[in-house]
């Protein structure tokens, strides 16, 4: 592994995480959405797959405007929130309660991505990347959406189902 020497070093290492992350997101979702009882959960899910595939090729194009390949890199944090949210599925529960934890770990994956693109914008601002700043922002902002979706999922009803189970 090459040393990071300067904040483009940091900013490249950063994408190949985000890069990695969404790889692991896009097989982690359907999933997700296999799971969820609850319709709309089911939907949020669903939309945040092809919203997942869209970022992917954003980041693709980032990268190519750096000049880098998104490469091999493995992001470990993804891959223990991935194992989580997949422990979730996997435990036995009633189909409200699984919907309350389903989002929760949704959740830990939207505030973990909200950070990584939150940083990547910041870094590509910070070297005069205008173009790139602008492609991570508008992912940034997605990922904040569908927190803020989650967030009302949760609020409105499924938390409120789960609470109920005796």
């Amino acid at each position: 592994m090459a040393k990071l020497k300067n904040l483009e070093d940091l900013f490249h290492h950063e994408l190949k995480d985000l890069y990695s992350a969404e790889k692991q997101l896009l097989e982690a979702l359907p999933k997700m959405a296999e799971s969820a009882q609850d319709p709309k959960l089911k939907s949020a899910f669903e939309q945040h797959l092809k919203e997942t595939e869209d970022q992917k090729k954003r980041l693709e194009e980032v990268c190519k405007l750096v000049g880098i390949t998104p490469g091999r890199t493995t992001c470990k944090a993804m891959e223990g929130l991935v194992e989580e949210g997949q422990s979730m599925i996997d435990e036995n529960a009633t189909p409200e309660v699984k919907d309350a934890a389903l989002v929760a770990s949704a959740q830990r994956i939207e505030h973990y991505e909200i950070s990584g693109y939150g940083t990547a914008a910041y870094y590509a601002e910070r070297l005069g990347l205008t173009e790139a700043h602008d492609l991570l922002a508008e992912t940034l902002k997605e990922e904040k959406s569908t927190d803020a979706k989650l967030n009302k999922l949760a609020k409105g009803w499924i938390n409120q189902k789960a609470q109920d189970q005796e």
